[in-house]
């Protein structure tokens, strides 16, 4: 799968490199020329400087064959607008935004772009562990509204 990744911070560096291991083809785009140092020598991707909105770095990323782009800069609005042009002028199939004001990833949500509330998450995800620390989820939805649990029954409730 060709992947294009927008920021190369510890998020899109980390994303970048297990993609990368896991034999898809990455690309990853910062204005900064200096976070390419935070992607592991054994990164096979390619890197690119420039604005991950710019219609000639998406296109020399290979934006016209990506199978997915990822949105993680440190900016709401530099995500969004990277996202919405990958959506909506590239038809990018899958394309993921990450958004720290939760108000805002309703917003984008709604308009069709996933997005990943990281402040959303984080509260909710600690919440949960203070309420329910036994229970350990496999799979959570909707921003960690809702919760996939495996749990072992026990002997004696077996069949009821």
């Amino acid at each position: 799968m060709k992947v294009i990744i927008m920021g190369c911070g510890r998020v899109g560096s980390t994303l970048a490199h297990q993609l990368s291991v896991e034999g898809h083809d990455v690309c990853v785009l910062d204005r900064d020329p200096d976070t390419r140092e935070s992607l592991p020598a054994n990164y096979t991707g390619e890197f690119i400087v420039g604005n991950g909105y710019n219609r000639g770095v998406l296109e020399r990323a290979g934006i016209a064959s990506a199978a997915a782009f990822v949105a993680v800069t440190s900016g709401d609005n530099t995500n969004i607008v990277g996202a919405r042009i990958a959506k909506e002028d590239y038809r990018v199939p899958q394309v993921v935004a990450r958004i720290y004001d939760p108000r805002r990833a309703d917003i984008y949500r709604d308009l069709g772009i996933p997005t990943v509330a990281s402040v959303r998450w984080t509260t909710n995800r600690i919440r949960q562990m203070l309420s329910h620390r036994y229970v350990n989820p496999d799979v959570s939805f909707g921003n960690g509204d809702t919760l996939l649990v495996r749990e072992t029954l026990p002997a004696w409730l077996a069949g009821r």
